[in-house]
C-alpha cells in the first residue's frame, strides 16, 4: 500500500507537469506534421504517415482541452467521424462520408479553439503556456478551414481549381491552401471558383488577420498591467 501511495504521489506532479505544457507539445506536433510529412514523401512515399499524424493530432487536441470530462466526450464524438473518414479511404471512398467527416473535423477544431480561448482570456499573467496557447489557436483555425474547404469540395466538386500534382492528395492540398489563405500569401496555384468557396476564403483571411490584431493587443495589455502591478508591489 505504501509503495502504491508513493507511486501516486510521484505520478501526480509528473501529470501536472505534462498538462501545463500541453499547448507547447501540441504546437510542436503541428509543426512536425507540416515539416516531417513533406520531407518523408521525398524519400519514402509513405502515404499513411499523414493519417498517423492526423490521428495523433486529434488525440493531442483532446488532451489539451480535457479540463472537464464532458469536454473529452464532445471531443471524442466529433473526432471519431473524422478519423473514420480518414482511415476508410484505404477501403472505400464516398463523397458523403468525406463531407460529414470534414464538417465534424472542422467542428472539432472550432470546439477546441473555443476552449483554448476561454483558457487564454481568463489568465491574468503572460506565461510560455499562454503564448503557446494563443499560437495554437491560430494554427487550429487553419486546420479547421482546411476541413471546411474539403467538405465544400466533396459536396460540390469543382468549387476549387486544384492543380493535379502526383503524390499530393486533395486533403493535403487544402491544408496547404488554408495556411496560404489565413496568412494572406495568396500564391494563386489553388483558386476558389464558386461564390461559396470565394466567400469562405475571404472569411478565413479576415478572421485570421483580426485574430492576430486582437490577440497581440490583448497579450501586450496583460503584460503591461502585469509589469505595473509588480512595480507597485
Amino acid at each position: 500500500m505504501k509503495g502504491m501511495q508513493m507511486d501516486d504521489q510521484t505520478c501526480l506532479p509528473f501529470t501536472r507537469w505534462c498538462f501545463k505544457r500541453r499547448f507547447l507539445a501540441l504546437l510542436l506536433l503541428i509543426l512536425a506534421m507540416l515539416i516531417i510529412v513533406p520531407l518523408a514523401d521525398e524519400f519514402v512515399r509513405l502515404r499513411m504517415l499523414m493519417d498517423i499524424f492526423w490521428s495523433a493530432l486529434f488525440i493531442a487536441v483532446i488532451y489539451a482541452v480535457s479540463q472537464k470530462k464532458h469536454h473529452i466526450l464532445v471531443g471524442v464524438l466529433l473526432a471519431l467521424p473524422m478519423l473514420g473518414s480518414i482511415w476508410s479511404r484505404y477501403f472505400m471512398q464516398y463523397s458523403a462520408l468525406e463531407a460529414v467527416g470534414g464538417l465534424c473535423g472542422a467542428a472539432f477544431f472550432i470546439f477546441a479553439i473555443i476552449q483554448i480561448l476561454i483558457f487564454v482570456y481568463t489568465q491574468k499573467e503572460v506565461t510560455r503556456d499562454l503564448i503557446a496557447g494563443a499560437a495554437i489557436v491560430y494554427l487550429l483555425m487553419a486546420l479547421a478551414w482546411s476541413f471546411i474547404f474539403g467538405a465544400v469540395e466533396s459536396l460540390n466538386p469543382g468549387s476549387f481549381s486544384i492543380p493535379d500534382i502526383e503524390g499530393i492528395s486533395i486533403s493535403r492540398s487544402f491544408l496547404y491552401y488554408s495556411f496560404v489563405t489565413i496568412t494572406t500569401l495568396g500564391y494563386g496555384d489553388i483558386t476558389p471558383v464558386t461564390s461559396l468557396a470565394r466567400s469562405l476564403c475571404i472569411l478565413e483571411a479576415v478572421i485570421g488577420q483580426l485574430y492576430l490584431v486582437v490577440q497581440v493587443a490583448w497579450l501586450v495589455g496583460v503584460h503591461v498591467s502585469q509589469s505595473m502591478l509588480k512595480k507597485s508591489e
